[in-house]
């Protein structure tokens, strides 16, 4: 029975590396279709990719078409050496960390009211969006998981480099430790390391963010309760002062 599984996994993995090749084949070529088809497949992962790893989203488009240029003009010289998935992955991650280098450059002075910061511990701040809804979900779902989900970010932007993008590509992205190591240059137990202390900070941030807003939902019941308070004490009062009026009226 093992024998057999493992026989099937072998099986299914040549089939992907014959798709793989082919696929390459084509883009080689010069396939329209083929670089159609690797456009449909990768442009939202690429995308969101970038917005997680530039400091400004909206530069996320223009870099995901700088990509595929790149891409189109450097698959000539592909060889196979990783994985086609691999290869565009880094050159996406080229193009972030290019791009963040320009704004430290040119733009570090520049703050506009619909730019989102947090200051990390690299002096690189970024700013996250919220991306994937349920459209089964009922509105009141779709808004507590999108609240979740903006929590998250939020606290994964605090998280500091190298620990962060280790995140996005293991945890987010779902590549296996040996491609995460490929992309950033490092070996397996720097990939493990860093996705450890990457959890445990973003965990350490999630409980600290729970802890204020518990604090500040008590905050403000407490100021509730006694504005109620006081609210009630000046109608007793008014309606004491109303019935002592009348009662001395009626003793004249």
């Amino acid at each position: 029975m093992q024998a057999d599984i493992t026989l099937g996994n072998i099986a299914s993995a040549l089939s992907i590396h014959t798709e793989e090749s082919a696929l390459i084949a084509e883009l080689q070529a010069g396939s329209e279709e083929a670089f159609s088809w690797l456009i449909t497949r990768y442009h939202q992962p690429i995308y969101s990719l970038l917005a997680r790893t530039v400091r400004d989203p909206s530069d996320a488009a223009d870099l995901t078409q700088d990509v595929f240029v790149k891409i189109f003009r450097g698959i000539g010289s592909f060889h196979g050496e990783s994985s086609l998935r691999t290869w565009i992955y880094r050159i996406a991650l080229h193009e972030g960390l290019n791009q963040r280098r320009w704004w430290r450059r040119h733009k570090q002075q520049e703050v506009t009211i619909e730019t989102e910061t947090v200051d990390c511990e690299n002096g690189e701040p970024t700013r996250l969006k919220e991306m994937l809804v349920d459209p089964g979900e009922s509105p009141y779902e779709m808004a507590t998981h999108a609240e979740a989900r903006e929590r998250v970010e939020a606290a994964l932007r605090q998280v500091p480099e190298p620990f962060r993008m280790t995140l996005i590509l293991r945890d987010i992205e779902g590549f296996v430790y040996e491609e995460v190591a490929e992309m950033l240059g490092v070996n397996l137990g720097t990939v493990k390391s860093r996705l450890v202390r990457g959890r445990a900070c973003l965990r350490q941030l999630l409980l600290a963010d729970d802890a204020q807003r518990t604090s500040s939902a008590n905050a403000a019941l407490a100021r509730a309760a006694q504005s109620n308070q006081v609210s009630n004490e000046a109608s007793n009062q008014a309606r004491s002062g109303a019935a002592f009026q009348a009662h001395q009226e009626a003793a004249r």
